[in-house]
């Protein structure tokens, strides 16, 4: 499945399934926000996605708390 000029936001991305996820959207072509609340685990998770060429971000972000959450989506879309 191709999701070029299509973005999303992967929760848990900093490790285990979420990371996959974010891997696996940007390699068919999606811009990726990784989002945890392991700041510097999402960081390097989205550094290595840009060093492979393609579009990707990283949010620190407690999804429990709906003001964090809404925060993500708009630094998602900002980036």
């Amino acid at each position: 499945m191709d999701f070029t000029d299509r973005a999303a936001v992967v929760t848990g991305g900093a490790s285990g399934i979420g990371r996959a996820v974010a891997q696996a959207l940007a390699t068919r072509g999606a811009a990726v926000a990784v989002a945890d609340l392991d700041r510097k685990g999402a960081e390097e998770v989205a550094r290595a996605l840009t060093e492979d060429g393609a579009r990707a971000v990283s949010v620190e972000v407690d999804v429990s708390r709906p003001e964090q959450a809404e925060a993500m989506i708009g630094q998602a879309a900002a980036a």
